[in-house]
């Protein structure tokens, strides 16, 4: 059964990584006419609504470790954000992609130097795999030190939010935890953009659609599945499976702009999904099973008893 749940958390993680990847041009295409941490605050302020009809109720039962975490995990984001988008205005879009993605080495890092958490072999081998892949993916041009170092710090905040959300998301209601989440990140985003004097009220469908698909699927319902995975899966796992950002955004560059990777991009995608395979035999394992079972014959199959 545990197999089963961690093979069912990390498809969902999967969707939740695509639903990112996809969503890169759309975001794009929305902050090149409205202010980007007026979008994330709005973004932000959309995901808190959409989960706090299901959420507000759950959020009383929260203790004050809780609603604590809550706020660190959206302070984290928030910071993460923050840093990634100063750095990016001072370096290399490729410089900016690949430290972003060292959050997949950061993860087990912080892991454990705070935790003293033990990583298998084969993770640390996924790893490298997923590392040397976001580099052929991103290219690396040469960058600033000061901007690539605020980048770094921004990985360094995602890595953390992912590690402390493997300490909490057990103890607590996800619902109620990822809505707390969601609200400190929103008044995280709102503060900086009031502080650049970016607030605004958002016009256009173009602006509109992307905070309405981001505020609610590529937020609420991706760090509410993040919550509810990390019950299941460690910090480096889920570190890896994020990794494929990246991936499942130039798929979408491919398929909706246009853009192409070239050989060199397209052999990055395939070693940062080779460092998921190695990483994570048992769930290749799982998945083999499940699909013998599902070309078993139908009268092979004996009658459960259904729960209700």
């Amino acid at each position: 059964m545990n197999r089963r749940k961690e093979l069912t958390s990390l498809l969902a993680l999967l969707l939740v990584t695509a639903i990112w990847g996809v969503t890169f041009v759309q975001v794009k295409d929305a902050v090149e006419v409205y202010p980007l941490f007026a979008f994330l605050s709005v973004r932000f302020l959309i995901a808190s609504a959409t989960l706090a009809p299901f959420a507000a109720g759950r959020v009383r039962g929260l203790d004050r470790r809780g609603v604590g975490a809550g706020l660190v995990l959206g302070g984290l984001l928030a910071l993460g954000y923050a840093l990634q988008t100063a750095g990016l205005a001072r370096t290399t879009v490729s410089s900016t992609g690949f430290i972003t993605g060292l959050c997949v080495v950061l993860t087990p890092v912080t892991a454990y130097v705070l935790f003293r958490n033990q990583i298998p072999l084969s993770a640390w081998l996924g790893v490298v795999l997923a590392t040397v892949g976001l580099a052929l993916l991103s290219g690396i041009d040469a960058g600033s030190v000061a901007g690539d170092a605020l980048v770094l710090g921004g990985a360094a905040a995602y890595a953390l939010q992912i590690v402390l959300m493997e300490r909490f998301a057990p103890d607590y209601d996800p619902l109620a935890l990822t809505l707390v989440e969601m609200t400190a990140a929103c008044l995280g985003f709102t503060a900086i953009a009031i502080s650049r004097d970016e607030l605004s009220v958002p016009h256009g469908w173009t602006v509109w659609s992307a905070l309405l698909v981001t505020g609610i699927f590529a937020s609420a319902f991706a760090f509410l599945v993040q919550t509810w995975a990390q019950r299941e899966l460690s910090a480096t796992r889920v570190a890896l499976v994020f990794a494929l950002e990246p991936v499942f955004a130039g798929i979408a560059g491919y398929s909706l702009a246009g853009d192409r990777l070239g050989a060199v991009g397209w052999a990055g995608c395939t070693l940062i999904l080779a460092g998921i395979v190695v990483s994570e035999p048992g769930a290749a394992g799982a998945l083999q099973r499940l699909a013998r079972s599902r070309a078993e014959p139908e009268v092979q199959k004996r009658p459960t008893a259904r729960r209700e």
